[in-house]
């Protein structure tokens, strides 16, 4: 039997002062955060202080001698990750590069630029993003020769998320078109081999999607033992954020990275999965106990956030769901003394009426624009009341809805960049070419079979690109715009064939050729220079061009700019409409949740397909989170009347949600016209 011979964490000379755990965390918070080695699920209610704990259980592994390196934290943003080993930093002196945390797709990305040889591609490998991935597409979809037109065949964007679902909650693509995309199902032959094609043209491009970040990572690990076992050797304790939020794949990623040591902590909170229509899978907070025989179950009640009168109703509004950890949230604030309101209101315009007016009271009241927000189950719910918003004058910003807005200019700099590390990056030398004048579509795709014919199309070439693009058949309009961008190329290449720095890079695009471009282009050109200054400033703090490229391309759709901080809105004290989907993870000191009349919220059509009730339970946790976002009032409205333009006027009835919280958890309020 071998020896177990344990090795100090260090001289405790030089050791700063132990944290005072007990002081710092309450009783349920510090359970979690002491917990012994093995599985761990920790539900941590709305508002509860889950980053703390997950930041302060990091600390508490790293005091007891775990080395950063062997800590994996995942999380769902970037900024999440950055906020959390920030504190950890600010608790332990430690060099935060040495822990690995970051997003599912940033630790993906890291393990595949170690590796992507073994998937047969190069570590330089492009990222696409998606409209790069929708290029791609329009590029497979005109290779393969379909009559588009004739067939109504799905456009290169709804391929893409036909494919990215099918992939993401492992269902076949054939049985995910008959379910979700029936209309497609006389072009099923088509559209698997329009994914096959896909997926030879990225690794022909030496490029992936997002999606490939996870499952290519995921192929590592199962088909190559010696990296599995490399990577769970390293990893002694894994931590997972918004573990709720998983999809299969990053569950089963989850489950391979910590297979050896078996020290996973999860953390999250079923009361608050609401994603099902991106993919997350509900069931894989639900089983854990199930899946990791031992696991300890923590639960984390003190909510800091809301008044004890939003808590109550909170705790009333999930009740009815029966696939759930039972928990109660307990207030650690003071009562208020005022309930929250439900309002009925005659139609749609009386009820954005009462919202800008008391927002409007609210404000002279002394509560901050900034601190109120107006959520909604769908987007075109917040029409009426934006119109009264504007009518009235009061500031709004609507955030409804996922974004993955990048800015043209952004992209165009970078797609520079991109070709010069990649040389085979397809869709950034077509972007590149189109930017030229007589130059579209058909022309760019013959430049790129010229350069694909040429020897500097090899990746082991360090020369420059004059040498071979000089003399490529460009269209008359075009050649001298081409000669330059050849040229401009050429300066991106140091004289021993390495790569430029970033920053110098975007110095020569923009002088080159880019600067005279968005000035023809933009009618905002000077705001767009100043866009591109600050790219230049970001970069700055990068030497490595594909490090750099990483950055941006996970960025891209988050909630950070490209200086890697959180963005701000035009103007920063204005109300937020918002979706509730949009909202979670968000806060207000007044919140009011429009629209809650049955068939708008729950949703009509999620009841319709709803056969086994998950959809029922999905949509009251989508209520539960709209409730715990509220931190001082809480306002339900829902209009009598809604004028629909075929049906007339339609009378509804108040959301199945309202009725099921006790009448006494409440306070009616009745609208009328007061004096004209």
């Amino acid at each position: 039997m071998a020896r177990v011979y344990n090795l100090n964490p260090g001289s405790g000379a030089d050791r700063p002062p132990k944290i005072d755990f007990d002081a710092e965390l309450n009783p349920q918070q510090l359970a979690a955060v002491k917990a012994p080695p093995g599985p761990a699920l920790v539900i941590a209610g709305a508002g509860s202080g889950k980053t703390r704990t997950l930041t302060y259980r990091v600390a508490y592994l790293l005091e007891n001698g775990i080395k950063p390196e062997n800590i994996l934290l995942l999380t769902f943003t970037n900024k999440a990750a950055r906020e959390m080993i920030e504190r950890v930093s600010a608790l332990v002196p430690v060099d935060p590069r040495a822990l690995w945390s970051g997003t599912f797709h940033s630790i993906g990305n890291r393990i595949l630029r170690r590796h992507a040889d073994r998937l047969g591609m190069t570590r330089q490998f492009s990222i696409m993003d998606r409209e790069d991935q929708k290029e791609l597409m329009v590029s497979v979809v005109k290779d393969s020769g379909l009559d588009v037109k004739a067939l109504n065949f799905p456009k290169p964007q709804v391929l893409s998320d036909i494919f990215s679902m099918a992939r993401n909650t492992g269902t076949n693509l054939r049985d995910y078109i008959a379910d979700s995309y029936s209309y497609f199902d006389q072009l099923a032959d088509e559209i698997v081999k329009m994914r096959d094609a896909y997926q030879d043209k990225k690794l022909s491009t030496n490029s992936m999607d997002f999606d490939d970040l996870l499952i290519k990572t995921l192929t590592l690990l199962r088909e190559h033992d010696d990296l599995r076992e490399l990577y769970q050797h390293q990893f002694e304790f894994v931590l997972v954020d918004e573990y709720q939020d998983t999809n299969l794949i990053q569950s089963d990623m989850i489950d391979l990275l910590a297979g050896k040591h078996g020290n996973l902590m999860v953390v999250g909170d079923d009361a608050q999965s609401i994603y099902s229509w991106r993919g997350a899978d509900f069931r894989n907070i639900l089983n854990f106990p199930r899946q990791y025989e031992g696991a300890q179950v923590y639960k984390i009640e003190t909510n800091y956030r809301s008044v004890p009168e939003i808590l109550t109703l909170a705790n009333s509004a999930i009740r009815s769901n029966t696939e759930q950890f039972e928990k109660e949230l307990a207030p650690h604030r003071s009562d208020q003394e005022t309930l929250p309101a439900l309002v009925m209101l005659s139609d749609t315009n009386t009820q954005a009426v009462f919202v800008a007016q008391r927002i409007q009271e609210l404000q002279e009241e002394g509560v901050e624009l900034e601190e109120i927000a107006v959520l909604y189950r769908a987007h075109y719910q917040s029409m009426e009341v934006q119109m009264e918003l504007t009518r009235q004058g009061v500031d709004f910003n609507i955030t409804s809805g996922l974004r993955f807005f990048e800015q043209a200019h952004v992209k165009d700099v970078a797609t520079f960049m991109k070709f010069v590390a990649n040389r085979m990056d397809e869709v950034a030398f077509k972007r590149m070419a189109r930017m030229l004048p007589g130059i579209g579509d058909k022309s760019a795709d013959k430049l790129w079979k010229q350069w694909l014919a040429c020897e500097g199309s090899r990746k082991e070439v360090p020369d420059g690109f004059s040498k071979y693009m000089l003399d490529f058949a460009v269209p008359t309009k075009g050649k001298k715009d081409w000669t330059q961008l050849v040229y401009i190329l050429d300066e991106l290449i140091d004289v021993d064939g390495s790569l430029q720095p970033p920053s110098m890079m975007i110095t020569s695009i923009v002088e080159g050729m880019y600067a005279d471009y968005m000035k023809a282009q933009f009618s905002n050109y000077e705001n767009r220079k100043m866009d591109i200054e600050q790219l230049e400033n970001f970069s700055s703090d990068f030497e490595d061009v594909e490090e750099f490229l990483t950055q941006l391309s996970l960025l891209a759709g988050t909630d950070t700019d490209v200086t890697g901080k959180r963005k701000k809105e035009q103007e920063t004290n204005v109300v937020c409409l918002s979706s509730i989907h949009q909202a979670k993870g968000l806060e207000w000191k007044v919140v009011f949740v429009i629209w809650l009349a049955e068939g708008m919220f729950p949703n009509g059509r999620v009841l319709e397909d709803d056969y086994d009730g998950s959809g029922l339970e999905e949509e009251r946790r989508l209520f539960y989170v709209a409730v715990t976002r509220a931190m001082d009032e809480l306002y339900l409205t829902y209009p009598l009347i809604w004028p629909n333009a075929h049906s007339g006027q339609v009378m509804q009835s108040p959301s199945r949600f309202l009725e099921e919280i006790p009448s006494e958890q409440v306070e009616e309020w009745q609208v009328g016209r007061g004096d004209w």
